[in-house]
């Protein structure tokens, strides 16, 4: 399962890059930059032709791709013979004004994002479904697993066994809903609105920051209704059915899924449930089995609600598209602020290793509900993904396309040209600090996976 996990991580990280390095290429030939080399996969070349000026390749490792562009040579020439200014050798990037190079590099994180768009608003317009619960809520605060004695929830009065039915003026009708409000907002106030007992409450909750994950939460979980939607042979076996009730395990009532889950922290090897079936309560005796990461393997499933989202008038699912791939636009800004609050790097900052298993695991659980379910986990993930490394790229760290737009933009403002070694000092500059972040990351991902 690893080795499938790395073999679709690649892949999917494959088809990101390439979507930039497109970008960049079609750019470069639209403002007469000429480009020698585009090719699919990084390293040794399996198979090449030449059409005009570009030889088009196929490389080994089928990781995205790149594309050189005419200007490397000059530049190293440039720099050896100390010139002040780089020579007018047509078809060269620097041949070319500083709006088109900045054009040129703009258009990879331009791919990226007009991609997202384009793959999410497809997405909308033939459907996507989604497994949650409701919007009946337990307080984390009274269950074994509270990483505080007291959340936001608590501090905003709200109890376990009320709903959310409205946050920030939209209308809460799921868990999810719930999530899709916390997640991206931690320390913005959102106003709420609760039903308890017939009456509604309105509450004003402000989401903490999770250092462990950098979203926002405000210590509640779904309340999920113990009844049985799905088992496994081994639990059919010890008696249970699809449509029993639990009532209790090991002599704790079980109201909600939190309630059973609170007998397990101990990790017993079975146990005693009783639940009810056409009105009669029946005892059972009921094996538990645990991943060596301590999750459960129960052997069945409690009922989930599952939401289909679609949007027919194809005008409107592109502005869904264009909607969500600017809020990740948005939240990729965010969270370069989250890194300077004191969030677990360890935990929220991925390298390339630990990318490449995240896009894997995600496609293998997708194409585990179904085909169809499976690609548009894929490309909805793949999108969300595309945005980030459009923005990553967009930072202003020399090397990276954002300090290539910044320079060009120094050279505009000045009238004058960057200076040849200038240049290579700069970019110089930038190498280091990507490879400084990549040996980071990289060494992140290893003890990220060494720790479980």
């Amino acid at each position: 399962m690893i080795v499938v996990n790395i073999i679709l991580g690649l892949a999917g990280l494959g088809i990101v890059i390439l979507v930039h390095e497109l970008g960049h290429f079609t750019a470069a030939k639209l403002s007469g930059i000429t480009v020698e080399v585009f090719s699919i996969g990084w390293g040794r070349k399996l198979f090449s032709y030449k059409r005009g000026e570009t030889e088009y390749r196929i490389s080994m490792l089928p990781i995205g791709g790149y594309c050189k562009m005419k200007g490397e040579e000059i530049l190293r020439s440039a720099v050896e013979h100390g010139a002040e200014r780089f020579p007018d050798d047509a078809g060269s990037i620097f041949s070319v004004s500083p709006w088109k190079r900045v054009l040129t590099f703009f258009s990879g994180p331009g791919a990226n994002f007009f991609f997202a768009v384009v793959v999410l608003s497809i997405i909308w317009f033939f459907g996507f479904s989604l497994q949650t619960f409701g919007n009946r809520i337990v307080l984390l605060s009274e269950s074994p697993f509270a990483r505080s004695a007291e959340y936001p929830a608590d501090e905003a009065g709200l109890q376990t066994g009320d709903r959310i039915v409205e946050m920030s003026g939209d209308k809460i009708e799921t868990f999810q809903d719930i999530e899709a409000h916390v997640a991206p907002h931690p320390g913005r106030i959102v106003e709420t609105v609760v039903e308890r007992g017939g009456r509604f409450i309105t509450v004003r909750l402000t989401p903490e920051l999770d250092k462990n994950t950098g979203v926002g939460r405000i210590g509640v979980a779904a309340w999920v209704d113990p009844v049985i939607a799905e088992v496994t042979p081994t639990a059919a076996r010890a008696g249970l059915a699809v449509g029993d009730m639990i009532v209790s395990a090991n002599g704790v009532s079980v109201r909600n899924s939190i309630d059973l889950y609170a007998v397990l922290v101990d990790q017993p090897a079975a146990i005693e449930v009783k639940y009810r079936r056409d009105g009669t309560v029946r005892d059972a005796t009921v094996p538990i089995g645990y991943t060596e990461e301590g999750g459960m393997r129960l052997g069945f499933a409690f009922k989930t609600i599952t939401v289909t989202k679609r949007e027919r008038n194809p005008f409107v699912a592109l502005g869904r598209g264009a909607s969500e791939a600017f809020e990740t636009f948005v939240l990729s800004l965010k969270s370069i602020g989250l890194l300077f609050r004191g969030v677990d790097m360890k935990s929220t900052v991925s390298g390339p290793i630990r990318l490449t298993y995240l896009v894997g695991e995600v496609t293998t659980r997708g194409f585990g509900r179904g085909f169809g379910d499976g690609l548009i986990v894929l490309f909805r993930f793949l999108s969300l993904l595309s945005v980030a490394l459009g923005f990553m790229n967009l930072l202003p760290i020399p090397a990276l396309d954002g300090g290539m737009i910044l320079l060009l933009f120094g050279e505009i403002i000045l009238g004058k040209p960057v200076r040849p070694r200038v240049f290579y000092r700069y970019q110089i500059i930038g190498f280091i600090i990507i490879l400084g972040v990549l040996v980071l990351t990289t060494f992140n991902d290893v003890l990220f996976f060494i720790g479980g």
